[in-house]
């Protein structure tokens, strides 16, 4: 038996740390022949390459895996979370900015929910930040129809069943009643398929918005209804740099020093004394100024002496 190689991995992993698709979805492009590795068309997912392989999906070689990117999209409701509806509904990765890469989504949101949807480009990162393992909650602010109360909602803490699995704790905390509809704020930490609704509805609220605050650490806050704004790669490194590996952003933004000859470097030595000094600037430059003597007049062939006195 070959030992493998320290570097190999699943094909299906370094497609999806390529952001070709998360692992899943990797696995069925691979069952339906899209995948070629040197030359050889896959046709299961259990097959390791390492960085010598030569990669090829859909005749087209697999480009160099970029740094994890993530961005943070409020959804608006009405968008299906899927890169293809076999319906024809409109998805969310139809409307995203054309200048954002491929990317695919951590999560879901159903149709008629909105708010904090995370996008990376990287299908490890999904799939890393997806595991009820990694432990990051879901925060939810959900309108619903009906009555209830605190003591009810507190019974969801023992989880539900949803297709005959049990949910782990649910945390509802009621926020405020207005006429017939209640506002409640949701915690849930593994988000099963249409978890929150389903737990409310066993309680005979009929959820008519939700709205996802909160994906882990990320925020919807002020963010407008339809737009995406990229995490910083720090802010990235920091709270999943335990997960995957995020390397280090390096700063666009540090100025070198001038190379000599050039006009930068000219006007910087302007700014020097002819003593080495900094040039002054501010209340120095103003008290500086102050025991200079008044400039002599001397343009245009006026006299540069004192003022004559008429006799």
């Amino acid at each position: 038996m070959v030992k493998p190689e320290d570097n190999s991995e699943r094909i299906a992993k370094r497609l999806a740390r390529a952001g070709v698709a998360s692992r899943r979805e990797a696995e069925r492009m691979i069952e339906a022949g899209r995948v070629r590795v040197n030359g050889r068309l896959l046709t299961t997912p259990a097959f390791t390459v390492t960085a010598k392989d030569r990669i090829e999906v859909d005749n087209e070689p697999l480009a160099a895996k970029e740094p994890p990117r993530l961005w943070r999209y409020h959804k608006p409701p009405g968008l299906v979370t899927t890169h293809k509806d076999e319906r024809g509904r409109r998805t969310v990765f139809e409307a995203l900015p054309e200048h954002l890469p491929r990317v695919i989504s951590i999560g879901r949101l159903d149709l008629t929910s909105e708010g904090l949807l995370l996008l990376t480009n990287d299908g490890e990162l999904a799939r890393q930040l997806e595991l009820p393992s990694t432990g990051w909650s879901r925060r939810y602010r959900a309108r619903a129809y009906g009555k209830t109360s605190q003591a009810v909602l507190d019974t969801l803490m023992d989880g539900i069943e949803i297709d005959g699995v049990k949910t782990g704790p649910i945390e509802a905390t009621m926020e405020s009643e207005r006429g017939d509809n209640v506002w409640i704020d949701v915690m849930i930490r593994e988000g099963k398929n249409r978890e929150v609704r389903r737990a409310l509805e066993l309680l005979d609220l009929h959820v008519n918005r939700l709205i996802r605050t909160s994906y882990g650490p990320f925020q919807l806050l002020d963010l407008r209804r339809g737009t995406v704004e990229e995490v910083k790669r720090n802010v990235l490194r920091t709270q999943a740099g335990h997960l995957i590996d995020v390397p280090l952003e390096q700063d666009r933004h540090k100025r070198k020093p001038p190379r000599r000859g050039t006009h930068a470097s000219a006007k910087a030595r302007k700014d020097v004394n002819a003593d080495g000094g900094q040039k002054p600037t501010g209340k120095d430059a103003t008290a500086q100024n102050a025991k200079r003597p008044p400039p002599k007049k001397g343009a245009g062939g006026r006299r540069t002496g004192p003022p004559r006195t008429r006799k």
